[in-house]
């Protein structure tokens, strides 16, 4: 049996729920950009600049970028107790994702938000 210490909530009920939540966040997102970018054939780079700006958008954004990071670790957090038996070797797997997502959030809030 594996041990749950690692995964992201308390239960597989609430770490499928957060999946979803977060699929639906990263649905939006895309489809909003698509159309963004659709409606605007001739786009240019301050209004692009424009775009993002905007603290509706930076929020958005944000939302986004917390939501990457849920969705890949629920998912990373999955395979590797599915194929990887070994408990060291899952740890450090584990612990590599974890912190390779958190210096991307990191790093994607200070791109967002000029910190």
């Amino acid at each position: 049996m594996v041990t749950q210490i690692t995964s992201f909530g308390r239960s597989g009920l609430y770490d499928w729920m957060m999946q979803r939540v977060s699929a639906v966040v990263l649905s939006l997102y895309t489809v909003f950009i698509i159309g963004y970018l659709l409606l605007n054939p001739d786009l240019t780079y301050d209004q692009w600049s424009g775009l993002f700006e905007a603290t509706w958008m930076r929020i958005f954004s944000l939302m986004v970028l917390l939501s990457i990071g849920i969705h890949s670790w629920i998912g990373l957090w999955s395979i590797s107790t599915d194929y990887i038996k070994a408990t060291g070797l899952r740890f450090f797997f584990q612990s590599l994702c974890g912190l390779t997502m958190f210096v991307y959030v990191v790093w994607g809030v200070q791109v967002l938000w000029g910190l």
